[in-house]
């Protein structure tokens, strides 16, 4: 699933469902956020929620490709990209 635009509290509600149905539909979940522009903190919850549905459901999800806004976020916090999406 490619995510396009932001990734922040005002579409949480519009990306939510769709970040869940992907990760439920798909055998291997994969995210592109290389797309994304804003990346908050809502931004970040909604990645780690698909994250763990994904391992609810066996599933690793993936996210091959981030923008900087994405990186940004992960670096200020002092996390990894891929240990958060893993």
């Amino acid at each position: 699933m490619r995510v396009e635009g932001e990734m922040t509290i005002y579409r949480a509600a519009e990306l939510k469902p769709a970040l869940l149905d992907a990760v439920r539909a798909l055998e291997a979940p994969a995210l592109d956020l290389s797309a994304v522009t804003e990346f908050d903190s809502a931004g970040l919850q909604l990645l780690l929620m698909a994250r763990q549905e994904a391992a609810r459901l066996g599933k690793r999800l993936a996210v091959p490709a981030a923008s900087a806004a994405v990186h940004d976020v992960f670096a200020l916090l002092g996390m990894d990209l891929d240990g958060a999406a893993a």
